[in-house]
């Protein structure tokens, strides 16, 4: 255990390293512009995501929880130097809220009510019933927390876990200020692809055929019980496929669909 933290925090303080000298400069004008985010996780890809995102040259949007890891959560001080680094690199942060809270079903009533269960913290598992404005505080937890890590002002954006969802649930989050992002998994880089080995090329081929300018590709930051992590092994070969096939990438501070509001909720 001793050797594997050592390990993890050499990882994490190269990466904090190589992000404080090689922050991006402006992407130049692209017609073909996609979205890379990434979902918290059991983090254990992290540190080699980071620097394929920085051979690449790759601006993502990281949504964030406190999802947990080998060493604490990944928002805690243990991933600081990796989220600060990531900051200084440009990229963008949003919430997942903070203990993945699972929607299941609108309450009837004439205030906005929810069942939820939450998948971390002291009541993960447990269901409850929640109103908007405790709904609302779990998003701007993680909202909060991964903006002080990152020293990166949050986007006014969030991801429900699993992306589930309701037009209620929906409304009441952009009272609140939050607008939900909806985002297409690619297969072999999803939290539930069940693959025993790397994607081989006619996976990729086929994701990639089935990218559209706009996409928001959605890919996961380590999961536990995959034996083979399909990122990064996966991620360098995508980035470079759609980069031969003109596309570019972008942060959703950048996308037509959220760029009003995110101007109007600073």
């Amino acid at each position: 255990m001793h050797s594997r933290r050592r390990h993890l925090t050499g990882l994490l303080a190269l990466c904090a390293l190589a992000g404080s000298a090689g922050a991006q400069t402006q992407p130049p004008a692209c017609d073909k512009p996609v979205y890379l985010a990434f979902d918290t996780g059991s983090m254990a890809v992290a540190p080699l995501v980071a620097v394929v995102l920085q051979r690449q040259q790759v601006r993502a949007t990281f949504f964030a929880s406190a999802a947990a890891t080998a060493s604490g959560d990944a928002l805690d001080t243990n991933w600081a130097p990796w989220w600060k680094a990531r900051g200084a690199e440009g990229h963008a942060f949003a919430s997942r809220t903070r203990d993945e809270v699972a929607w299941l079903g609108d309450e009837r009533g004439v205030q906005p009510q929810f069942r939820v269960r939450p998948a971390l913290g002291a009541f993960a598992g447990r269901t409850f019933t929640w109103g908007a404005a405790k709904y609302c505080e779990n998003i701007a937890q993680a909202a909060d927390r991964v903006g002080y890590v990152t020293g990166a002002r949050p986007l006014p954006l969030f991801r429900a876990p699993d992306g589930r969802t309701s037009p209620k649930l929906l409304a009441a989050a952009q009272a609140c200020g939050w607008l939900h992002v909806d985002a297409a998994p690619v297969a072999f880089l999803s939290d539930r692809a069940a693959a025993a080995k790397g994607p081989d090329d006619k996976q990729l081929a086929q994701a990639v055929a089935r990218v559209r300018p706009g996409d928001v590709l959605l890919a996961h930051l380590g999961v536990w019980s995959r034996e083979v992590p399909q990122v990064p092994v996966g991620l360098e070969p995508l980035i470079t496929s759609l980069k031969a096939q003109g596309f570019c990438f972008r942060t959703l501070r950048e996308h037509p669909r959220f760029s009003d509001w995110i101007a109007a909720h600073p």
